[in-house]
């Protein structure tokens, strides 16, 4: 599905990171753990080539709870685009939430998944229209934040996303993995929901 050049706002592809586009490693900060789930490169780039916004929202309350700093999660993001540039895909921004609800000094926020946060900031700064994007995720967190934001959305079978498949609300979609979410994407599928 080609985005549309008539719509107020560009489409987006909202994307969870960890167990998402890479392999599920708890408080994955540091480039040598990185390790991309087959196809997700590849998807980035006709997710791109379809005029789509990709943009990822990381809850990482490692920082929080004192493992790793913001400065460790970009530079991780650096060298993630560094890779992307190689495949000639891109992600065009990252978002994360640093706050715990138990840990930290900010306990409290609206940018924690499934508050919709981080998608509505980014809504605000990339001028999104939400009515043509998606959120791809694979906790049930991750989908409860791109529904409270107004975007279709999809869960991945990685990461988490097998344990809590059966807990998504009517009309999210499934999917293997990012891969297989973007082709239905692109594709328009009608494949059934759960």
């Amino acid at each position: 599905m080609a985005v549309s050049s008539v719509q107020t706002g560009r489409a987006c592809v909202f994307i969870d990171r960890d167990g998402t586009l890479n392999v599920e490693k708890n408080y994955l900060h540091k480039y040598a753990d990185w390790e991309w789930i087959p196809g997700s490169m590849e998807m980035l780039k006709l997710l791109g080539d379809a005029g789509f916004l990709a943009i990822v929202v990381t809850n990482q309350a490692g920082v929080a709870r004192g493992y790793y700093d913001a400065a460790a999660i970009e530079a991780l993001h650096a060298r993630v685009d560094e890779d992307l540039a190689v495949a000639g895909a891109r992600i065009d921004a990252y978002y994360h939430c640093p706050h715990h609800p138990l840990h930290g000094e900010q306990r409290d926020c609206l940018c924690r998944k499934p508050a919709p946060g981080m998608l509505l900031q980014a809504a605000k700064e990339w001028d999104i229209d939400m009515a043509a994007s998606w959120m791809i995720g694979d906790k049930l967190s991750d989908i409860e934040a791109g529904l409270a934001a107004g975007v279709r959305c999809i869960m991945v079978e990685t990461g988490y996303g097998r344990a809590e498949m059966e807990h998504c609300p009517p009309g999210v979609l499934l999917a293997a993995d990012f891969a297989a979410a973007g082709r239905l994407i692109l594709e328009g599928s009608d494949a059934v929901s759960a």
